[in-house]
């Protein structure tokens, strides 16, 4: 049975169509060069929980790891290369929240569908294989943890969280993933692979009949329903820790400064509604037109690559506000006085349909790119939530709920800093 979504106000639609195998799938007409998908399932980082009935303990990293394991086969190929040779350029990514295997290409996207549905259905691992990809990706952690930028993301979720695996580098520690073993790879692409947990989405100039009948040739006749463990974590609303300072090879201190919000709706919907409220409360107070930008910019406080990034999930929701000061802390004091200031005098009305207006034309805009439209179709799908809903709810929400927004979130026992300073100035 299919589903077609419709956009009156873009003139745009979609089409759903559930594979008996319990893939959905979802085409995206579009008439572009370039044609993109995705196939993800709904399983990241945080989703390590304990498997066989508490008996097996699944390691920190493995989703990253099983990502990069995929790609190879079982007669030595590499995906990869499969891909080259039909002129489609492949990737992949882990999230704190999914796992992510894509392609986009001008030509043979037949082909190329064909190869992503099958290496993906198809793991093939061996301790061989596994000890060697081990090594691989200890030196990328060892990469990572030098990279200063990396660290000051991963310590200020050390800061806000106490116990949640947000916190844990996605791609584990050099300790974690030396227990990754082929059958802790099995049992856990067994479990969360399973193709109902799992969503097709392609955007293109090809018809959904088209994608339904190349995906049919690729998939199996019949679904698997296992359960599906989701890790159990309860944190307090306040921050962890209130500051972590270390060092590493910057010219100038960069921060990260970590809001984190707990009031986190068990409904879609209602969480879609604080998502883009979010988005329009961030734009009001930290966008380069603001008050604090130019403020701190003309004070020489800040250098101009700030931003302000608000991440929300089904079980954690935070506020990342980053930068690069000569003192993160002056930085620090600075905006959260600015924040003072503003929930004791109230919201502008007039940046607050300014900055909706600035939300909804990027809405509008996204449309405009196969992949943009492939990855933010994506993101609804697992959130529950569908694509063209996103207008109608921007427009209903209004300056008090913005306002009762600021007054929730930034609280300052929500707060953590992070600081990674030049090495000669650790104390």
């Amino acid at each position: 049975m299919k589903q077609i979504f419709q956009s009156e106000l873009l003139g745009e639609q979609y089409t759903l169509q559930t594979h008996p195998s319990g893939l959905r799938m979802y085409v995206f007409p579009k008439k572009m060069t370039s044609t993109y998908a995705l196939l993800a399932t709904d399983f990241g980082a945080v989703d390590n929980a304990p498997l066989c009935d508490g008996k097996l303990t699944v390691p920190d990293g493995v989703a990253h790891f099983l990502e990069h394991k995929l790609f190879s086969n079982e007669d030595g190929s590499d995906a990869f290369e499969h891909f080259s040779a039909y002129g489609a350029d492949a990737n992949a990514y882990t999230s704190h929240t999914r796992t992510v295997y894509l392609f986009s290409c001008t030509e043979n996207f037949a082909a190329a569908l064909g190869e992503l549905i099958d290496f993906v259905t198809h793991p093939y691992f061996t301790a061989e294989t596994v000890a060697k990809e081990q090594g691989i990706i200890a030196e990328e952690i060892r990469m990572c943890r030098d990279n200063p930028y990396d660290c000051c993301y991963y310590n200020m979720l050390e800061g806000l969280y106490e116990k949640h695996p947000v916190k844990t580098d996605i791609c584990g520690s050099v300790s974690s993933i030396a227990g990754i073993t082929p059958e802790v790879l099995y049992e856990v692409y067994r479990t969360y692979y399973q193709l109902s947990n799992m969503a097709l989405v392609v955007c293109g100039d090809i018809s959904p009949d088209a994608v339904f009948e190349i995906a049919d040739k690729h998939l199996p006749r019949a679904a698997v329903d296992l359960p599906l463990p989701r890790r159990q974590t309860s944190e307090k609303p306040v921050a962890h820790r209130a500051r972590i300072v270390a060092s590493g090879q910057v010219a100038k201190p960069i921060f990260s400064i970590g809001i984190k919000d707990t009031a986190i709706p068990k409904d879609p919907f209602e969480r879609l509604k604080r998502d883009e409220g979010m988005a329009i409360l961030c734009e009001m107070l930290f966008s380069e037109s603001g008050e604090l930008y130019n403020t701190l910019f003309d004070e020489g406080l800040i250098s101009p690559e700030f931003s302000a990034d608000y991440a929300l999930t089904r079980d954690f929701a935070f506020l990342q506000l980053s930068g690069e000061a000569n003192d993160p802390d002056v930085v620090f004091e600075r905006i959260k006085e600015y924040l003072a200031q503003k929930k004791a005098k109230g919201l502008s009305r007039e940046d607050f349909e300014r900055s909706r207006r600035i939300e909804y034309a990027e809405y509008i805009k996204s449309f405009d790119s196969t992949e943009e439209i492939a990855n933010t179709l994506l993101s609804f799908v697992f959130e529950g939530v569908e694509l063209f809903s996103y207008a109608d709810v921007l427009m209903s929400i209004d300056l008090a709920f913005v306002e009762q927004l600021l007054l929730e979130v930034f609280d300052d026992t929500h707060y953590t800093l992070s600081v990674i300073v030049p090495k000669k100035e650790e104390k």
